[in-house]
């Protein structure tokens, strides 16, 4: 029930957000000074609608914990609407939708954005061998982890091409081809996603990557990644299943031992990306 809440909650949060946006912009065009109360409430929603609009047009692959860069507004937003609104009116109704919109905020913070219970993962530990898996190419050719031993290896597993902080956290790999490829490292790229939004990733790339289809989440349940009903509500449309995976990065040795595991806990916060090439260098 947690995960289908979450799913709802996020596809409708950006578009409150921006419903507030436009109403309190249309408030304090009709009342101007008067109204003081709807500079605290577009401050809120405007924060929050720039951050999702920002997080497509300009995705990055991590940020802080506690998104300051936007809080902070938020949080003056609150008081103002609270002082305005509150002390100076005491109109409940007036401050309700700074309210809902800073609970909303909190809730995508504190709740939305985090992973329970991945510490107790007991199969993804640095020293463990990295299980045999089985997976789809692009061209839905049948292919097991057995195939890159031999060579250093990045599991990267990503929810999809709709997730924006995977895309660029593929990105940054891509940027460190070079010199990956001089460590002879096999770069893997796992999604439950249909095959066609995984081949036009690697026609975007034209690199020597190993993109892979996680059919029916059946690794991601094996070594416990799976994260049911983690696709945001609507995505189902463009051929997404509703069952997503848990951003998760594994590195192994050339005898497919996991030499680092990142099974981070908060969807925003991923490692840097001089991370990888610091592992792969301490095996050297």
């Amino acid at each position: 029930m947690n995960s289908i809440l979450k799913s709802v909650f996020i596809a409708f949060l950006p578009l409150i957000g921006l419903y507030y946006t436009i109403m309190s912009t249309t408030s304090i065009i009709a009342h101007g000074l008067s109204a003081p109360i709807y500079f605290g409430q577009i401050l809120i929603a405007l924060s929050i609608t720039l951050f999702f609009v920002l997080l497509f047009l300009k995705p990055v692959a991590r940020t802080d914990e506690n998104l300051k860069v936007y809080t902070t507004p938020i949080i003056i937003g609150l008081l103002i609407s609270l002082w305005f609104g509150g002390f100076k009116e005491s109109n409940i109704n007036r401050i309700l939708p700074s309210l809902g919109l800073f609970l909303g905020w909190v809730l995508y913070l504190k709740w939305y954005s985090i992973f329970s219970n991945r510490s107790e993962n007991v199969i993804l530990k640095k020293g463990f061998k990295f299980p045999k898996l089985e997976f789809l190419d692009i061209n839905k050719n049948e292919v097991t982890t057995n195939e890159f031993h031999g060579n250093p290896t990045i599991y990267l597993f990503y929810r999809g091409n709709w997730c924006p902080l995977c895309m660029m956290q593929i990105n940054e790999i891509a940027s460190q081809y070079k010199e990956l490829e001089k460590r002879k490292v096999n770069i893997v790229l796992i999604s439950p996603q249909p095959h066609k939004h995984s081949k036009s990733l690697a026609e975007k790339y034209g690199l020597n990557f190993h993109f892979l289809q996680d059919y029916k989440n059946k690794a991601a349940k094996k070594i416990k990644i799976l994260a049911k009903n983690g696709l945001p509500m609507g995505l189902q449309v463009f051929g997404y299943e509703s069952d997503t995976v848990l951003p998760t990065v594994i590195i192994t040795d050339s005898n497919h031992t996991i030499i680092f595991a990142d099974l981070t806990d908060n969807y925003r916060v991923r490692p840097e990306p001089s991370t990888f090439i610091n592992v792969i260098d301490s095996i050297s």
